[in-house]
């Protein structure tokens, strides 16, 4: 990234091999990467609100190579979770994938888990990580949580995004980490900066919508839950509920991680991962693992689909479909017997972790505590408004109506109002 971040040597070695797809469906831009063998079976990663589809490029890299095919995606712009199950059922189609495995992590694990839920047919297995069942325990943390759902819609919408940046980042644990997990945190720091107002906005609506997770067909032996032991922004409780949910669910613990384990502890995380699919009849490929094709999908499902960068690289008026220049894999692979220990050292060897990240991650946090005291006392003053003028509405229709039904009141009626107004700018 630019100024704060600097990228690890492992993902700008991602970014030049694995190439970004855009399409619109409908009003819905997603966002994807799409990596390995397409005649297996997929396995669909979806993040939290901090995550973005790049924050899962470990396991892009480390399962194509084993012959695994992953599609790691962003969450689009929905703002219901009706609109997320039709919105992902579509991209599906699209990309002509019918059964999947889903992995997701925070309210991307609650996502899976809803989508499973209502399309019962498509979900094969389900990997969750640090998630949870249901969503009354964040709405009720909300600031305007007692304000109508509607309204707080608005608010929501309406939020500043540095403000909305701000909220997203205090679920963060703050303090000394040990290096790998600070990697992690400054990773997905930027990764939030990449993110636009409305799309922070939709996804903390879809984390304080109230809504539950009901029965699911699938059996708990093709579920994993795997947890962080150490800390994470979902409260123990909800990873309780759903522990007794899938009472025979597979049990994947690790030791330490935080909130991002598949970046802090990826080889344990991917490891999990490669179990996990063996165990439901997921058969990998490695025979037909060569590396990237000279027409740069990297065996994604077009080869005519955008794959130039980031959102940061795209015109304004992206559509998502035009062709981009291929990005041509300038070595021969090695044999299937070193090629993945090869290419895993390469990444190792490229990897350029700033020593700065932290300080620079603790200055934003400290400048955006800042805006937020503005920002709230600006929010805080537009609600005030907005309810007095409210009043403001029911008081003249009473009026109108006493002064129909009671002309004579009227008088009395209006020097309540003198006095009450009175008060109210005092």
């Amino acid at each position: 990234m630019k100024g704060v971040f600097s990228a690890p040597g492992d993902y700008v070695y991602f970014k030049s091999q694995v190439p970004l797809h855009k399409i619109p469906i409908g009003t819905k831009q997603w966002r994807y990467y799409d990596f390995g063998p397409k005649v297996v079976p997929p396995l669909i990663c979806l993040p939290g609100i901090a995550g973005t589809a790049d924050v899962y490029y470990k396991q892009i890299m480390a399962l194509s190579l084993k012959g695994y095919r992953v599609i790691s995606v962003d969450i689009p712009r929905v703002w219901n979770h009706h609109e997320w199950i039709q919105a992902f059922e579509k991209i599906l189609d699209v990309i002509d994938v019918h059964h999947i495995h889903l992995y997701g992590t925070s309210l991307g694990g609650f996502l899976a888990q809803l989508f499973a839920q209502h399309r019962p047919r498509r979900v094969r297995s389900l990997i969750l990580s640090n998630t949870f069942l249901e969503t009354r325990s964040f709405a009720a943390a909300m600031p305007w949580a007692p304000v109508y759902v509607v309204i707080m819609l608005l608010i929501v919408s309406w939020t500043p995004s540095f403000l909305l940046k701000r909220y997203v980042l205090t679920g963060i644990r703050d303090g000394p980490h040990e290096p790998f997990i600070a990697d992690s945190v400054d990773f997905v720091v930027s990764q939030v900066e990449t993110l636009s107002r409305d799309e922070l906005a939709s996804r903390l609506t879809l984390n304080v919508d109230a809504a539950s997770v009901g029965s699911l067909l699938l059996s708990d032996s093709f579920i994993t839950i795997m947890d962080t032991n150490d800390y994470c922004a979902i409260p123990q409780q909800l990873k309780d509920q759903l522990s007794e949910r899938y009472p025979e669910a597979r049990r994947a613990q690790l030791k330490t991680g935080g909130d991002f384990p598949f970046l802090s502890r990826s080889d344990e995380v991917n490891l999990h991962l490669q179990l996990h699919l063996r165990r439901v009849g997921v058969e990998a490929r490695p025979d037909l693992v060569r590396g990237i094709p000279n027409d740069g999908t990297g065996g994604s499902y077009s080869e005519s689909e955008d794959g130039k960068g980031d959102r940061d690289d795209q015109p304004k008026d992206d559509r998502g479909n035009s062709e981009s220049p291929s990005r041509e894999s300038e070595s021969s692979p090695a044999p299937e017997s070193s090629e993945s220990h090869g290419l895993d050292e390469q990444f190792l060897n490229n990897a350029k972790y700033p020593f700065n990240g932290q300080q620079e991650r603790l200055r934003l946090c400290e400048l955006l505590s800042k805006q937020q005291i503005i920002a709230s006392e600006l929010h805080s003053r537009f609600t005030v408004e907005m309810f007095l003028q409210c009043l403001l509405f029911i008081r003249v229709g009473s009026l109108y109506i006493i002064s129909k039904l009671f002309p004579e009141t009227l008088e009395n009626w209006c020097k309540v109002d003198i006095c009450m107004a009175a008060h109210v700018v005092v």
